[in-house]
């Protein structure tokens, strides 16, 4: 007998009636089941918890701001959330990567190109995409500390959570996932999906930082998360 997949349902958080239909129509040729809010006061109708497997989000809302919602669903809910924006400067990448977004995507964006990033999204969620790791895998040890999947969650030797950023553990598990190669700037930031054409290296260069002082012994001569001078990083799960 044949399973017949739940379409992923995709909450469009947007006031700009035609952009909502435009999307609607995408989403719904793509595979998806949209539901349209002009509003956060709408989305938040939906219910609690909202009975979608990702939002959708504009940064810029007439008289509210999409920030505001996304880093309330970081806060209470382990829900998906990409934005949407037409302001493309610095400080609103990296604050909606630190704040709750999974993903960014500026306007005017090409159709597949955010389906594609929707997918990558739902995928990293465990959406019906297979995870590198087997289901019975569901924590990774390095040292010290734990990363568990399940629970989205860095844990140190005595079980405490280590607070992580968005952006922080989107990155740190595609580290823990891809151990021992050498991965890219540009791979990096297609992972975390943030825009390529500008600050690449200083976006990449925070989340590091940061993520040394929480995972390495000496942040200064890191043994797990290191640098690749000219290629990228290499993550190494166990100190030799």
């Amino acid at each position: 007998m044949d399973i017949v997949e739940k379409r992923p349902v995709i909450a469009i958080v947007d006031d700009d009636r035609e952009v909502s239909e435009t999307l609607s129509a995408l989403l719904e040729e793509s595979g998806f089941e949209p539901i349209v809010c002009a509003s956060i006061a709408e989305f938040t109708d939906l219910g609690d918890p909202p009975p979608v497997d990702l939002a959708l989000i504009d940064l810029r809302l007439r008289g509210e701001s999409g920030l505001t919602l996304a880093v309330r669903l970081g806060e209470r809910y382990s829900l998906p959330v990409v934005m949407l924006t037409g302001v493309g400067d610095e400080i609103d990448k990296i604050i909606g990567l630190e704040t709750g977004a999974d993903d960014y995507l500026m306007k005017p964006f090409n159709p597949r190109e955010l389906i594609a990033r929707i997918r990558a999204v739902l995928r990293r969620y465990g959406h019906g995409v297979n995870s590198t790791l087997s289901t019975s895998e569901q924590t990774v040890t390095f040292g010290d500390k734990c990363m568990d999947f399940q629970t989205k969650q860095l844990l140190d030797v005595s079980g405490h959570e280590i607070p992580l950023t968005n952006g922080e553990y989107l990155l740190l598990e595609y580290f823990v996932r891809n151990p021992s190669r050498v991965i890219s700037r540009p791979e990096l930031l297609s992972e975390l999906g943030s825009n390529m054409e500008r600050y690449v290296d200083r976006t990449i260069d925070v989340l590091i930082l940061r993520l040394r002082r929480k995972i390495e012994v000496v942040p200064s001569s890191p043994v797990h998360l290191q640098t690749r001078r000219s290629q990228g990083y290499f993550f190494k799960l166990t100190a030799i």
